[in-house]
């Protein structure tokens, strides 16, 4: 299934909608290997295109859930990227041997946004035929490239979330963007940031029900091809993830 370019502004300013044609490569859902995540997008895997911000409390488990997925991914048929800028590359291995991972999703160590979608794109021309996954570890750590000298400035984050988005949707690849919460909980950085992106999915440590007390809480709290309102209650444990109860939003 080899995606070509597909831009938006392709379409004329004042096109009616009747005369739209939506490209087939967007029409088709792509399980991801999790049965808990798949329902956690909706009960039928990711739309081409989307691009998900993925925020948890510290130690939930961002990381093992997002290495876990970039394997289910790459061994569903999908060609994967996981660049962490926070983690060293010898760190993530040990984490995946931990968690018997086998899969040969890729991985980078890229913190500038320019570089590392070039990298993406040597990868998407190798592998023409398979959906085309970036999960990117995490975004507060990643430099747009506006400035030289490689400072950070509290819109950095907004410029690499744009370069980002746009690189999605021209590719009609999709993009899981981890992002960075504070000690209370709250998404680091602007509120623009949820509106930038088409699903915003959160991990936390349940506290207050005396039954679920320490189960990690997945839900999704944005989507535009999903619906949000889905919970997923699940243990984690050395080896990774087993669900303990779901709510769904239908």
């Amino acid at each position: 299934m080899e995606i070509k370019n597909i831009k938006v502004e392709d379409i004329p300013f004042g096109s009616s909608i009747q005369d739209i044609e939506v490209p087939e490569a967007l029409k088709k859902r792509i399980p991801c290997g999790l049965d808990y995540f798949n329902a956690i997008m909706g009960g039928e895997g990711f739309t081409p295109s989307m691009v998900a911000l993925f925020t948890g409390t510290p130690g939930a488990g961002k990381t093992t859930m997002m290495l876990t997925l970039a394997n289910a991914l790459q061994g569903n048929g999908a060609e994967v990227v996981f660049n962490t800028a926070e983690e060293s590359l010898y760190q993530v291995k040990m984490t995946t041997n931990r968690l018997r991972l086998r899969h040969p999703f890729k991985v980078g160590g890229e913190t500038r946004v320019p570089v590392l979608l070039e990298g993406c794109d040597k990868l998407r021309e190798a592998s023409p035929d398979r959906p085309f996954f970036l999960i990117v570890d995490s975004l507060q750590c990643m430099d747009d490239g506006k400035f030289n000298t490689g400072r950070i400035t509290t819109a950095t984050a907004e410029r690499a979330l744009g370069l980002i988005t746009s690189y999605a949707k021209e590719h009609a690849c999709n993009v899981i963007v981890i992002g960075q919460v504070t000690k209370d909980g709250k998404m680091a950085g602007s509120n623009k940031l949820k509106h930038m992106v088409d699903a915003h999915i959160h991990l936390s440590v349940e506290t207050k029900d005396e039954d679920l007390k320490g189960c990690r809480v997945l839900e999704t709290q944005k989507n535009r091809f999903g619906g949000a309102g889905h919970v997923i209650f699940m243990e984690l444990r050395r080896n990774g993830f087993t669900e303990v109860a779901r709510v769904s939003a239908n």
